[in-house]
């Protein structure tokens, strides 16, 4: 009883074997987008990796073997992202499957001191790239009846201190992807939202383990949320979700509850976190160091 009224939640339907199926994924040089790539062509799929990066991306491919091809684009240039659609088409006769996983974080910084440019950068990469990758190939999607996966994040409903474009970023792609779920209801097509916390990648790493102030940051999430997966882990999500056409998964699983409570919890943490010290001190040491960079 309780599996059949979450059925519309959690997926369902035909599912969907991704043996000789195209799937389309960005960010696929690295991290989630690779791991996910190896993942499905060891499956039997044939995949097509976008990346901005030309000498990684086309490295990664040609690790992969035949049925892998690398496509060199920056998701946030609509028209080349279009191109690069029509070029998969080509070569391969059909798009069954897409995962916009291209994403990147800012530089760390409160919004009365972000530079604007660094708020447009992320957007147009982590959202609008998103919308780029998906539209061009829906058609085709359709026609195959497959799936689309959109790679939020955990951040989409967290708070965004010091890193608000990302956070606006997911929740926007967020968005998107219910939108798509709905659309391609009576499609035959599927969509759904990808969901993850603390990630092992180099973003991570980057972002919440070499910073400083990023890492106590980080130290502010409790048990479990504060819980890491491998690249390789969310790949395993990710490729399940398509099978079985999910509309949404969250890992790690210790989000799931705030995941399913936020607009109550949000209410709540934001108030404490507005009047917590240490985090009224990590902002002050955030915008001092801003402001020593540029020399003010």
């Amino acid at each position: 009883m309780v599996r059949t009224l979450l059925a519309p939640v959690l997926g369902g339907g035909e599912r969907l074997d991704v043996r000789d199926k195209v799937v389309v994924i960005t960010g696929g040089a690295a991290g989630i987008g690779y791991e996910l790539a190896r993942l499905l062509y060891d499956r039997g799929a044939y995949v097509a990796l976008f990346d901005i990066d030309a000498e990684a991306v086309r490295a990664s491919a040609a690790a992969l073997g035949i049925r892998a091809v690398a496509i060199t684009v920056d998701v946030a240039d609509r028209e080349g992202v279009r191109l690069a659609v029509g070029q998969v088409r080509e070569n391969f006769g059909r798009i069954d499957v897409v995962v916009a996983n291209a994403g990147v974080v800012p530089r760390p910084a409160t919004v009365r001191l972000l530079d604007p440019e660094e708020f447009d950068r992320v957007l147009a990469i982590n959202l609008t790239g998103a919308f780029n990758t998906v539209q061009p190939a829906l058609d085709d999607v359709i026609a195959a009846h497959g799936h689309v996966v959109v790679v939020s994040s955990c951040a989409a409903f967290a708070p965004g201190m010091g890193g608000s474009p990302y956070m606006v970023s997911k929740a926007g792609v967020e968005q998107l992807g219910r939108a798509l779920r709905v659309e391609l209801g009576g499609t035959g097509a599927s969509a759904g939202i990808a969901y993850f916390g603390v990630v092992e990648t180099a973003m991570t790493h980057d972002t919440l383990d070499e910073d400083e102030l990023g890492a106590e940051f980080g130290a502010l999430l409790p048990w479990p949320l504060n819980q890491r997966i491998t690249a390789r882990r969310a790949a395993e999500v990710i490729a399940g979700a398509i099978e079985r056409r999910s509309a949404r998964t969250v890992a790690p699983a210790g989000w799931e509850p705030y995941a399913l409570l936020r607009g109550a919890v949000n209410v709540a943490l934001d108030h404490k976190l507005s009047v917590d010290e240490r985090v009224r001190s990590l902002t002050q040491r955030l915008e001092e160091r801003i402001l020593a960079d540029r020399g003010r």
